[in-house]
């Protein structure tokens, strides 16, 4: 299954949810969210910064990547952005993968 980063920044409303569960209990709502369409949750951490959560789990594909971000966004507390991760290997077979490609103004 794909792994992706999650990259949270919470509203003020998601903020304020967030002061009145605590982290443990937000870290097991996300769990749940992402369970609940077939995926799994491997670490959650809250940060300081320009993003408040960092997610790192697998979704059976894109498709259940782009639900999960939409319905966070619905709900208006939080903002996530998806960065789909690869392992080394997946890299090997990226660059070994005949492309054809002609760099702008070559012939």
């Amino acid at each position: 299954m794909p792994k992706y980063l999650w990259q949270v920044t919470y509203s003020t409303i998601g903020a304020a949810g967030l002061q009145k569960e605590g982290g443990s209990a937000r870290r097991d709502a996300v769990t749940r969210m992402v369970e609940s369409i077939g995926g799994t949750v491997e670490s959650c951490h809250f940060a300081l910064g320009s993003h408040d959560m960092f997610v790192i789990g697998t979704l059976p594909d894109n498709i259940a990547a782009a639900a999960l971000s939409i319905r966070t966004a619905a709900e208006g507390a939080a903002r996530s952005e998806s960065i789909t991760l690869l392992t080394p290997e997946e890299i090997d077979e990226a660059v070994n993968r005949p492309t054809e490609y002609r760099k702008p103004g070559a012939e």
